[in-house]
């Protein structure tokens, strides 16, 4: 009997971040890829303020002084992890990452859900539950910076299914290794 054991990928960064606009899976994918990596998941939206969650459901969108406390919070979970961690957060400028891995101390991967307006916008619709209406969609594509050469991240297409994206960042960590 053939046994295969899941090793770390890790080497690069023991933090991730799966960042992307609202609607480009962040959650699913974190869990997925947590669950093959081995690694803890935690959701990025839990770590909001109530009071940012009540702007978002009244279609207001958030500006740098509602999100920078939040993504304080990100840093400091990432940092506060004894193990691998991923944790999903928009973290759609330059400034955002360099905050979040600033308030961590240490290496943070930013992995980059990348997808079209329409993709996106139909996987909001199909959404149920979500706090997040699809029409603060176009104001997350205009905050959107995608993450330069210069920086720890890559960008993995999600027109594709879930867990063709999943080997997609797979490949792309154990390719960091090097």
């Amino acid at each position: 009997m053939l046994t295969v054991a899941l090793r770390p990928l890790f080497k690069v960064s023991q933090r991730l971040v799966l960042m992307g606009v609202a609607g480009c899976g962040k959650s699913s994918v974190g869990a997925a890829l947590a669950a093959r990596l081995g690694a803890a998941y935690l959701d990025g939206d839990d770590l909001h303020p109530s009071e940012n969650i009540d702007k978002m459901r009244r279609g207001m969108a958030l500006d740098d002084e509602d999100r920078w406390p939040w993504l304080t919070l990100v840093g400091r979970k990432l940092s506060n992890s004894g193990g691998p961690q991923i944790v999903g957060c928009s973290a759609l400028k330059r400034a955002y990452r360099v905050h979040i891995t600033q308030t961590c101390a240490e290496t943070v991967t930013f992995v980059h859900l990348a997808g079209t307006p329409e993709v996106i916008k139909a996987r909001m619709n199909a959404r149920k539950g979500h706090f997040m209406p699809t029409g603060l969609l176009t104001s997350q594509f205009a905050a959107l910076e995608p993450p330069g050469a210069d920086e720890n991240a890559f960008s993995v297409d999600i027109d594709r299914p879930l867990g063709s994206i999943v080997e997609a960042i797979v490949t792309q960590l154990e390719g960091m290794k090097t």
